[in-house]
């Protein structure tokens, strides 16, 4: 038999096609051998792995700079409108095989870094992820960067330069432990710092009212450092900027007068200011009221509005003197985007520069303010909603603060006139909430303060109508918009997955890497044999090189043909990773029940971190770590089912896991999930999913047919009517026998024989307090798990849904997202222009 092709013979042979594109190898040799001698100052001799990334990365990055100078030189000429994506979190992952994606490079550096005799991939694997998000919401601010550059929109990410991003995750003894996310350590290639753009932000101090109208005095400063990262579109030479914001103390920080003696504490001191982006918070989903976050968001939403102002004053590249005096045109060349509320400070330190740095009227500042912003909505679950207490911002940002109160008088005028003595309409509209402490509803103001609100699915967009913003949409029906979220077809299918891309490539053209509804063509190959089969192989070739990463890490030996059901997010109660967990426990003991039986196998895969401070999270990894323990010693299951819980979940692990998927796991509680876009990721690359009618899911179903997906469980219909009757989950541990002795295992320390009573909390929330009523969809989720393996047991059919799904799957592009953005909300056009590369002469 022939031996396997290696990864890079593979590569090679996918690059026929050119998808990769090929270009002078000798050249990125001569720019490889220079930076590793006079960038990073080492000899072939003495040079370690690390430094081979680093002159790969710096080879790369010079590819680069001259098509993002000459983007940005082409902005300042065009003047367009320009777009600011404001987000406190962006969870880019690794940036030089992206970059190598979008600027065509990867065979030729593929080929080059061979002949140096090194290997492209373990040299990838040296670089650290940005981990700067949390989950769905920081790595969608990613999705859209790479599309709004892809479509050649003049646009900005904001955001901060986190020292420590999301933690990396160690299960220990079955617990989960969190180590510091030291991702800077052997420095950032990819960066640019630019200290000549530093700007100055204000904390606390108070406000004066004087003749000329109130003033922000006594403030402390800290300085904003900028660091600018470039973001290439996909082979149209566009190259825009994310910059993120660094904390930096003045010279002289606590050097003032009233400080004369204690210098050397002074400057230890220092670090008091920087702290503020020294560490990401690690909540997704959860608000957290803490005076650290906050100054967080005020620091970036100051430092970006400076600089956004700075930018529209001054028209010609390179050149900081304004120009524009007049603000008129301010709506009609800049769009801010804010990515949930986190950046909605922007709202009232807009109106705070207006109405006392340019001494407009408030009528004025307040309409350019609302025609600039923009507000996206990613929850509806109360916990998650920002709500800061008024003492805080009285303390940290007196005059802001005014500015919040004058807008909410405004507002409950305008109400007032509307409905008159309706005082109860009145209360749940403000944006202050009375009690102790009284609080400020950020969701609130970001609705008031801009032109349009959007939710992330269609269901999800719905159900902000209808519930948490009705009073809002009964008075501005037209402010509210659905985007429903997508995902960078270049890193989700290109980069991740490139033997399905190929194959896909090799029937319908390279054209859907830009339009992915292109994908529907592939109908055409629904009943090819030969498509068919390659489908399968590719899928195959993905476990396998899965199921050997797996084995080096988890020493566990994994059944390549078994199902590789996957269900990878966020640990939280209301994406039901529990309802998974009832579901293992379940086949677990069907095959204890009937060993002799055939049973189809199994591998289920559950990654994801916990909040640090969410204890039901972190007992939900133990109680999966556990039964895993259990089944995957049990020598009468054998390879029938194996449980992984996947340690440290990121983005590099992602682009691994997903595409050797079977199986995508999407069961949150109809209602709770805004979008999801994991969801998205796993149908593209050959998944199949079980889900519920939740979320993007709806519209993913309504994409390929409902008939394609295994969907279960409640609507929203069913679970709203549910909570109106009430949930009582003893009758379903009593009706059904399985879930009952499921559930009597977790309780009597089945799976922790030696602490018999460790999981009675979960045990407890489930019988008695279970906001997301697991018991009320198992039964139809066990019912839904039969049909799964009664389709894997006839592959063909199998990969026919497959195909169908992945022909289905154009609508996800965020590519489609940023359209509609652009079109509906940004008032900006997408544009095919390629800006000539820099060794064009300029027309």
């Amino acid at each position: 038999m022939a031996r396997p092709l290696t990864d890079h013979e593979k590569r090679k042979q996918i690059s026929v096609r050119g998808i990769a594109g090929l270009g002078d190898v000798a050249e990125i040799k001569k720019s490889f051998n220079r930076h590793l001698h006079f960038t990073l100052v080492k000899d072939r001799n003495v040079a370690t792995p690390r430094d081979y990334y680093f002159a790969l990365a710096h080879t790369v990055r010079d590819h680069l700079v001259g098509r993002w100078i000459r983007t940005q030189q082409y902005y300042y000429e065009k003047d367009p409108k320009r777009v600011h994506y404001l987000s406190l979190e962006f969870y880019m992952g690794r940036t030089l095989q992206n970059t190598m994606v979008n600027l065509g490079l990867q065979n030729t550096c593929d080929e080059a870094i061979y002949q140096l005799g090194l290997d492209l991939e373990e040299l990838e694997d040296i670089e650290e992820d940005a981990g700067l998000g949390n989950g769905g919401l920081g790595r969608l601010a990613a999705c859209f960067l790479d599309s709004m550059a892809t479509l050649g929109l003049a646009a900005y990410g904001y955001g901060i330069r986190y020292e420590f991003g999301i933690f990396n995750q160690k299960i220990s003894n079955g617990w989960q432990v969190e180590e510091a996310d030291d991702w800077l350590r052997y420095g950032n290639p990819w960066e640019k710092a630019r200290p000549e753009y530093m700007l100055p932000v204000h904390f606390y101090g108070r406000v004066e009212h004087t003749g000329a109208g109130p003033k922000w005095v006594d403030t402390q400063v800290v300085l904003a450092m900028p660091y600018d990262t470039p973001v290439p579109g996909f082979k149209n030479n566009t190259v825009n900027t994310m910059r993120l914001w660094s904390a930096k103390a003045p010279n002289d920080f606590n050097l003032q007068e009233f400080n004369v003696g204690d210098y050397i504490q002074a400057v230890l001191d220092r670090n008091l200011a920087e702290n503020i982006s020294r560490v990401l918070y690690p909540n997704d989903n959860f608000f957290e009221g803490k005076e650290l976050r906050l100054k967080q968001e005020y620091f970036v939403v100051a430092a970006t509005l400076q600089d956004i102002i700075r930018r529209f004053k001054s028209s010609k590249f390179g050149c900081r003197d304004p120009v524009r005096t007049s603000f008129e045109s301010f709506p009609d060349k800049v769009a801010i985007q804010l990515n949930d509320t986190h950046p909605a400070l922007a709202i009232p330190e807009l109106m705070r520069f207006f109405l006392d740095v340019e001494k407009m009227s408030w009528e004025k500042a307040w309409d350019i303010t609302r025609r600039t912003c923009s507000y996206t909505n990613h929850t509806v679950l109360p916990e998650a909603l920002e709500r800061w207490p008024v003492y805080m911002f009285e303390k940290l940002l007196p005059r802001h603060l005014l500015i919040i109160y004058e807008i909410n008088q405004r507002h409950l005028d305008m109400i007032s006139a509307l409905y008159p003595g309706d005082s109860e309409r009145l209360r749940r509209m403000s944006l202050i909430e009375e009690g102790d402490p009284k609080r400020i509803n950020m969701a609130h103001l970001c609705v008031v303060g801009s032109h349009a609100v959007n939710g992330v699915a269609r269901i999800h967009s719905d159900i902000v109508k209808s519930t948490v913003f009705k009073d809002f949409y009964d008075v501005e029906p037209e402010k509210f918009q659905n985007k429903t979220n997508g995902i960078t077809p270049r890193r989700w299918l290109l980069l991740c997955n490139p033997g399905l891309a190929d194959i896909i490539a090799e029937k319908i053209g390279e054209d859907f890497l830009k339009d992915l509804y292109q994908l529907r063509k592939l109908l055409d190959y629904i009943n090819d044999d030969v498509f068919i089969r390659d489908v399968a192989k590719v899928k195959q070739e993905n476990k396998q090189k899965l199921a050997v990463y797996l084995e080096k890490q988890y020493k566990v030996k994994i059944n390549p043909e078994s199902i590789f059901d996957i269900h990878v997010k966020r640990i939280h109660e209301y994406k039901r990773q529990l309802l998974n967990c009832l579901h293992i426990i379940t086949y677990y003991n069907r095959i204890k029940k009937e060993p002799n039986k055939m049973f189809v196998p199994r591998t289920i895969m559950v990654g994801g971190k916990a909040a640090p401070g969410y204890h039901m999270a972190k007992m939900i990894i133990k109680l999966i770590t556990s039964v895993a323990q259990v089944v995957n010693n049990d020598p009468v299951v054998g390879d029938r089912l194996k449980v992984i819980f996947l340690e440290n979940y990121r983005v590099t692990l992602a682009e691994k896991v997903i595409p050797a998927a079977d199986l995508s796991e999407q069961i949150s509680t109809a209602g709770t999930e805004a979008s999801g876009t994991g969801n998205m990721k796993f149908m593209l690359n050959g998944a199949l999913t079980i889900g519920t009618m939740d979320g993007a899911n709806v519209e993913m179903a309504e994409e390929a047919g409902e008939e394609n997906l295994f969907i279960f469980g409640m609507r929203v219909e069913e679970v709203e009517a549910m909570d109106r009757k009430g949930y009582n989950a003893l009758e379903y541990y009593e009706r059904l026998p399985e879930l009952r002795q499921v559930m009597d295992q977790i309780r009597t320390g089945f799976f922790s024989p030696k602490e018999p009573e460790l999981f009675k909390g979960i045990v407890n929330m489930l019988m008695h307090h279970d906001r997301f009523k697991v018991f009320a969809d198992y039964e139809a989720y066990i019912n839904s798990q039969e049909k799964v393996n009664n389709l894997y047991n006839h592959p063909k059919e199998w990969t026919k849904k497959v195909i169908r799904n992945i022909a289905a799957s154009g609508k996800f592009s965020s590519d489609r997202t940023i359209s509609e953005y652009a079109k509906e909300i940004w008032g900006v056009e997408p544009s095919d222009v390629k800006i000539p590369p820099p060794n064009e002469p300029r027309d």
